[in-house]
């Protein structure tokens, strides 16, 4: 009998999609609905799906803050696969500055985790983000993509943007809504491909964490 369990570990590190799922304040609720049923006499079982281009885990597209940028489907595939480096950044307070961040030691792509346990059951009323000026300093170390487990590198009442516009100016990419509760401080390989949508404004991903060799 052949097995397809992988001789290195995969950590799943993506929100389901369902019903109830937290979202943005104000933003589309996820639904899941069967259009053919088997039990209904159809051969298969269909679904149609609503939601939002930010609900669960996604990778947010230049689109998402900024005008005439590139979308979903423009997106090059190389930021989303390769080495990354995950960091326990729990003690950092509400925002994630240049001293809390590691020796980043040549990896391409770092990942934050925030939450003591992902809210996987309520939005969260407040969550960490990310200074612009520690993505300045990441960009610099040849960071090509920054992810965390929170909603957004923004406060939720934020107008300015200014970390999503430094992520922009270093043209760097974004993984939001990860979920590392389970997963150890280190390096990883990252596979996190956003859905080619034409005019998408992000694109939501199966995530995972892979042990390297």
């Amino acid at each position: 009998m052949s097995s397809w369990k992988s001789e290195r570990r995969i950590h799943d590190i993506s929100q389901t999609l369902r019903p109830g799922l937290p979202v943005w304040p104000g933003d589309t609720a996820f639904a899941l609905e069967r259009s053919w049923r088997m039990e209904d006499g159809s051969p298969v079982n269909v679904a149609r799906m609503t939601m939002s281009t930010h609900s669960g885990t996604h990778g947010d597209a230049p689109l998402h803050y900024a005008q005439d940028a590139v979308d979903a489907a423009g997106l090059e595939l190389d930021p989303y696969i390769g080495e990354c480096l995950v960091v326990d950044a729990r003690g950092a307070g509400p925002e994630i500055g240049i001293g809390d961040l590691p020796e980043i030691e040549s990896a391409g792509r770092v990942l934050f985790r925030t939450f003591d346990q992902f809210p996987h059951d309520a939005w969260p009323d407040s969550f960490a983000t990310i200074a612009p000026e520690a993505i300045d300093w990441l960009s610099v170390q040849g960071v090509k993509l920054v992810g965390l487990d929170s909603p957004s590198l923004d406060p939720q009442d934020s107008k300015e943007m200014a970390a999503h516009l430094a992520v922009l100016k270093a043209d760097m990419r974004i993984l939001e809504g990860l979920v590392l509760d389970d997963v150890e401080p280190g390096r990883y390989e990252l596979i996190a491909l956003p859905l080619k949508i034409g005019g998408g404004d992000a694109g939501l991903c199966r995530a995972i964490l892979r042990n390297l060799p």
